[in-house]
C-alpha cells in the first residue's frame, strides 16, 4: 500500500500569506531541500478590480534552479496539472469564472529552488495565498 501520510511535509510552507494582490509578486528561493517534489497551491478570491479580462489579469510563471541564483523556466515534463507550459507559465487568471478558485500543481523537476512570479497586467485586486507542500521526502517519515 502506498503511504502519503509519511511522505509529505505538513504543514505546508506559506510562500504568500493571505493578502490582497494588486501588483506583481515575486516569490523567490522556495527551498525544496530534503524533498524530490512538491505541490503548489494557489488560492484566489473574487477580484474587486475593474474585472478580469485579457487586459486585467495575473499570469503565474514558475522557474527552477540548482543554486538559487540562476533560474530557468520550468518545462512540461517537470509539472503535473498543467496542460501546456509556455515559457514557464503555469496559470493565467483573466476571466471572472477563474477567480474564487483553488489551483494545484505538482512539481517533479528535481531542482532545489523554485521561483514563482505572478505578473499583474492592468488593474486587479484579488485576495490570495500560495503555499507549497514538499513531497517524496528523502528522510521519511516526517515527525511533527
Amino acid at each position: 500500500m502506498k503511504d502519503l501520510h509519511n511522505n509529505i511535509e505538513i504543514p505546508s510552507t506559506a510562500v504568500l500569506a493571505p493578502v490582497t494582490v494588486s501588483t506583481t509578486q515575486t516569490l523567490t528561493d522556495i527551498d525544496l531541500a530534503g524533498a524530490n517534489s512538491c505541490e503548489i497551491e494557489i488560492a484566489v478570491g473574487a477580484d474587486a478590480g475593474t474585472g478580469l479580462s485579457s487586459s486585467h489579469k495575473i499570469v503565474f510563471v514558475l522557474s527552477d534552479s540548482d543554486d538559487g541564483t540562476t533560474y530557468t523556466a520550468v518545462e512540461d515534463a517537470d509539472m503535473l496539472g498543467v496542460e501546456d507550459i509556455s515559457s514557464g507559465t503555469i496559470l493565467t487568471i483573466d476571466a471572472t469564472d477563474e477567480d474564487n478558485t483553488t489551483y494545484r500543481f505538482g512539481y517533479v523537476g528535481g531542482k532545489r529552488y523554485l521561483q514563482l512570479v505572478g505578473t499583474v497586467t492592468g488593474t486587479i485586486s484579488m485576495p490570495m495565498y500560495i503555499d507549497v507542500s514538499k513531497g517524496h521526502l528523502l528522510d521519511a517519515p516526517i515527525v511533527s
